[in-house]
């Protein structure tokens, strides 16, 4: 029933748009469940090149914005502080088509503005060699932040999501080369998480995916954290248990606080390859503390631009947000969302 229902809502989520709604208070699951701010520039990008001034404002008009803060400095400060050990999760493997550098600048420069020393930020994904071929290492070097890849940093063997499906291991995971009746069964979580990272801000780029639909900020995550996921790819049945309940771990969980869409650009075919023509350009940036209701708007998006553009309709994994909601990860309810919109004054 729930499958049958989201799917009706998806294409109705604009219509569900209401005003402005309370800022982020603490813990308190209604007040965060369903929120969203989307901050619009048509002047983000130009021939489908993000432009870094509108970017920067867009992402300091949107944190205070979004929190209620009268600056810049007192709004990152209310959601991370100077003591945090700060890891901005992107999604690099496309390179120009996954998160783009110049919204990830915008971050780590309001986040060096309010106190944040640059040792304790990191830019990390599942890879370092994906980081370097997108542009981060000169990122990196040139904020003096850290740059880092779950796989590098290895595995923590008492961190880990378990299940009796068997994967098979490949370099680089945890028990890759291990013998032994429980082998494959544990997908454990990147050390990185467990002993590097206290804060994360999760930075996906509005980007099909041919299984789940989108990157997304669940799919994104929860994937990138851990090692032994072949085993969950395949199959979208696997794929709608583990997502949300590998996000659900405490490690990672807990310690996400804002998920920022990179909308500047919408990708509705290619997955993790950069392909323009079929992309099209939005100008905007999402912000919420709610993954579920990102990526179900994520999803609406991408469905709505393959329709106009004729190509194949979207393959969706809506159980991977419906396994989400009853997990209180966030709210796949549309009757719940409440989207604000915030434009530049001209």
């Amino acid at each position: 029933m729930m499958k049958i229902w989201l799917a009706i809502s998806l294409f109705c989520v604009r219509a569900a748009i209401l005003g402005a709604s309370e800022p982020e208070t603490g813990g308190n699951l209604s007040a965060w469940m369903g929120r969203v701010l989307i901050v619009d520039d048509p002047a983000a990008t130009i021939a489908f090149s993000p432009q870094p001034e509108p970017v920067h404002h867009m992402i300091e008009n949107g944190i205070r914005a979004f929190t209620g803060k009268p600056d810049e400095k007192s709004a990152w400060l209310s959601l991370v502080s100077t003591n945090d050990k700060i890891g901005i999760k992107v999604f690099s493997a496309p390179g120009a088509s996954g998160t783009r550098k110049v919204v990830v600048e915008a971050v780590v420069q309001g986040l060096l503005n309010s106190g944040v020393p640059a040792k304790q930020i990191t830019v990390w994904d599942h890879r370092l060699s994906d980081l370097r071929q997108a542009g981060f290492f000169d990122l990196a070097e040139r904020f003096g932040v850290r740059v880092a890849g779950a796989l590098e940093a290895g595995f923590d063997e008492h961190q880990f999501y378990e299940t009796a499906l068997i994967g098979k291991l490949v370099y680089g995971d945890f028990e890759f080369g291990k013998t032994g009746e429980t082998i494959g069964r544990k997908s454990f979580l990147s050390s990185l998480l467990t002993s590097n990272i206290t804060k994360i801000i999760n930075i996906p780029p509005l980007l099909n995916h041919n299984l789940a639909g989108t990157v997304g900020c669940l799919h994104g995550l929860a994937m990138g954290s851990v090692d032994n996921v072949l085993r969950f790819e395949a199959d979208p049945d696997r794929l709608a248990s583990a997502v949300p309940e590998i996000f659900a771990l405490e490690p990672i969980s807990d310690h996400v606080v804002l998920n920022i869409v990179d909308a500047l650009i919408c990708q509705y075919q290619g997955e993790e390859r950069t392909l323009l023509h079929y992309s099209v350009p939005m100008n905007e940036l999402w912000f919420s503390r709610d993954p579920v209701a990102l990526d179900v708007l994520s999803i609406t998006e991408l469905a709505k631009e393959r329709k106009l553009a004729g190509a194949p309709p979207l393959r969706t994994n809506l159980e991977i947000f419906s396994n989400a909601a009853l997990l209180d990860l966030g709210t796949a309810d549309v009757s719940r969302f409440r989207v604000e919109r915030l434009s530049p004054k001209r």
